[in-house]
């Protein structure tokens, strides 16, 4: 039987690089505000006798900080391409505003009116969210650039590392 230890080191590596890059990039974008998504990054080898199989999973909102948000009234162009779109009725009603008053009490995070007071976190929640409604959620990309960026490498390190398994099945073979 074939041993694939090559193969699997290769895939995983692959994986390990995504992953690791996926979340640096979420730092340094300053999107890892509770850690949430950071943590749920993961990647699942499935290796069975006759394929192979890897999935990367995530918490759902990671798919929109990736591809971004068209918004109702403008978008950026970024997100011209993004599947995701605000203002089609298909998502909870009110999902947005209470992400978005978490989000600001996290991050200690309030306007001030004409008079110079804070507003409360629930108004500067509603005026973050309506003009995110509007504007749409800039794409990231912290995911797709360094899956994309490993996946060109994967195929040349993919054929060296299965040569390298079939070498050793055929010496194996050859010695016994």
């Amino acid at each position: 039987m074939l041993n694939n230890e090559n193969t699997i080191k290769a895939l995983e590596a692959f994986k390990d690089y995504v992953i690791s890059q996926s979340r640096a990039n979420l730092t340094r974008g300053k999107k890892n505000v509770s850690s949430d998504l950071y943590n749920s990054l993961k990647g699942v080898l499935d290796v069975g006798p006759n394929s192979f199989s890897l999935k990367f999973e995530m918490e759902d909102y990671g798919k929109f900080q990736d591809q971004g948000v068209k918004g109702v009234k403008s978008n950026y162009v970024e997100n011209r391409n993004s599947p995701f779109s605000f203002g089609t009725g298909t998502g909870k009603k009110g999902g947005l505003s209470k992400g978005i008053k978490a989000w600001v009490k996290a991050r200690r995070f309030q306007f001030r009116d004409k008079k110079g007071k804070f507003l409360s976190y629930e108004s500067t929640a509603y005026i973050v969210a309506r003009s995110i409604f509007n504007k749409g959620i800039k794409a990231s990309l912290f995911f797709t650039k360094p899956f994309q960026k490993g996946f060109k490498n994967l195929p040349n390190d993919l054929r060296k590392a299965y040569g390298l398994d079939v070498e050793e099945f055929i010496e194996y073979t050859i010695k016994n």
